[in-house]
């Protein structure tokens, strides 16, 4: 019941992990040193006990009581966790203590582990008043059993007091350290796995653009050669059908018949490579990837909506709303708790919006607008609007607790396609 592998923590009384091996380490070392100390003081005490005359069946009783009390807990705390648990079992230990010391003053030496105890199970705010209340029963000890007392009974268990609960606590503040420090590992890790995903993504977005402006490219080099070509071929050949011979404007219509069949087949070829007759864009195809990657993972509904008109864009614009994507989806997943997200690319003429709507949680977005700088869970919406502004667009915010939330990034074109 130490629980020193799960303290609770002194603010939020939840049990304390330790991720790595070395942290393990150190708290069974620590937990292993207290259950030496405890087990040796516990003997010399009884030794010291039965030495100044204590009745032996006393001595053993009592020992024998402290010492299942004590070890009892540290094999019940193995199944449970509760700080409520753990407090009530320490100040068990303290009043068999007590008994102790009604017995013979030589066990005020436990007050030690006592000490040490207070600082690990209990919060701050009680343990201090525990540990005066056992400081009070070590000075109280001699001068009840012999009438005396001696500076060194007063200075010695307040130094003693004073260090043991400065171990307990600066032990938690390691443990607090550790858990943080693991936190952030944590972040760092997800943040790169993010990272890594999105780099796919735009590698992926990157060859689909290109793909298309070289199908582009195709398509008009075809159209503004060998179809125009065809046309001209077509149109002199019904020409001179006209005022030929009979032979020979049998022939003219030949060629004729075959510069059509040819038209119409490089117009077919032309149809087929124009991005217009795609599906989707390279920007929307990524986008639709990350949704689906959502929607199988969470369950969360997902929605994607693409204007027509929205034509090829710039790499740098495509990077920007993807990164923006990217980020609002991750604080939907991680914070909003939300059922359905749509996801709108919108043309506006001389700009490209990106909006995504989510029908989750939502934040206060006011208090978000006027300190932006303060808040601390906002730093991903900061700088998606940072990048944004960039590229001379700009970030529009709506939410508020409850209501879900809407976000529409916005970027101006600075090269349409053609």
């Amino acid at each position: 019941m130490t629980q020193l592998s799960a303290s609770p923590s002194p603010e939020t009384g939840e049990p304390a992990t330790l991720p790595s091996r070395s942290w393990r380490g150190l708290v069974t070392s620590i937990r292993v040193g207290q259950t030496v100390i405890t087990a040796a003081l516990l003997v010399i005490g009884a030794v010291r006990a039965i030495g100044d005359g204590t009745p032996v069946a006393w001595v053993v009783a009592v020992s024998v009581v402290f010492g299942g009390w004590y070890f009892g807990g540290l094999l019940l705390s193995e199944r449970t966790r509760d700080p409520g648990v753990a407090a009530g079992w320490l100040v068990g230990l303290a009043l068999i203590w007590v008994g102790a010391v009604a017995i013979s003053p030589e066990f005020v030496w436990l007050a030690f582990p006592l000490w040490l105890l207070a600082g690990f199970v209990l919060r701050l705010r009680w343990a201090i008043p525990f540990s005066i209340v056992v400081l009070a029963v070590v000075i109280a000890a001699p001068l009840a059993h012999t009438g005396s007392i001696s500076y060194a009974d007063v200075i010695g268990p307040v130094v003693g007091g004073v260090f043991a609960l400065g171990i307990s606590r600066g032990y938690l503040e390691l443990v607090r350290d550790g858990r943080e420090r693991s936190r952030l590992i944590s972040s760092l890790v997800a943040a790169h796995e993010e990272m890594a995903q999105l780099q796919d993504e735009l590698a992926r977005a990157q060859r689909d653009a290109g793909a298309v402006a070289e199908r582009t490219r195709l398509s008009r080099d075809i159209h503004d050669t060998i179809a125009q070509s065809l046309t001209s071929i077509g149109m002199i050949a019904a020409g001179a059908a006209a005022s030929a011979p009979v032979p020979a404007a049998r022939a003219f219509g030949q060629i004729g018949d075959l510069a059509r069949e040819g038209l119409a087949d490089t117009r077919r070829i032309v149809n087929a490579l124009m991005p217009a007759e795609l599906e989707g864009s390279a920007l929307a195809d990524a986008l639709q990837r990350m949704l689906d990657r959502l929607s199988d993972e969470t369950g969360i509904r997902t929605e994607l909506r693409v204007d027509d008109t929205v034509p090829a864009l710039p790499v740098a614009v495509e990077v920007a709303l993807l990164r923006a994507a990217q980020s609002a989806l991750a604080n939907t997943r991680a914070h909003a708790h939300a059922g359905r997200v749509v996801v709108s690319l919108v043309d506006g003429g001389d700009s490209v919006r990106l909006d995504i709507v989510d029908d989750g949680a939502g934040f206060d977005a006011a208090e978000w607008e006027r300190h932006p700088a303060g808040s601390g869970g906002g730093y991903g919406l900061r700088a998606m609007r940072d990048r944004l502004r960039e590229l001379g667009g700009g970030l529009d915010v709506e939410s508020a607790p409850g209501a879900g939330a809407a976000l529409s990034a916005s970027v101006p074109i600075v090269a349409r396609g053609s």
